[in-house]
């Protein structure tokens, strides 16, 4: 074997907690995912001119999310409920855009049950 000194090893990324949050929370969050407008509502929430691609708004909106759920468990004067709810809206918007969407071939749909 030999050695290539172009190649950079990169550290394996850590994998990503699963979002503990109140059940009222989510629940909002994703009755108004359903109706989430990317390209209207992203940039408000993100203050920024241009769309982000998914993986980049989903880490900023992840970030933004984990200090609002600080001050909330914090119970700081300034945590605003009505952004925290908006975050986690776009957060489970932009996590749905990044699952591939499922591929069904002409003819070989299994058909449901009556």
């Amino acid at each position: 074997m030999t050695m290539m000194p172009n190649v950079i090893q990169f550290q394996p990324r850590p994998q990503q907690t699963a979002l503990r949050r109140p059940r009222l929370l989510v629940r909002a969050a994703r009755i108004g995912a359903a109706s989430f407008n990317r390209k209207r509502e992203l940039p408000r929430l993100l203050k920024c001119d241009e769309l982000p691609s998914p993986e980049a708004a989903l880490a900023r909106l992840r970030a933004e999310e984990a200090q609002l759920n600080a001050a909330r468990l914090d119970a700081q004067a300034d945590y605003d409920l009505q952004r925290h709810v908006l975050v986690m809206i776009a957060i489970l918007a932009e996590m749905a855009l990044l699952v591939p969407a499922a591929v069904t071939y002409p003819g070989t749909a299994i058909p449901a049950r009556p």
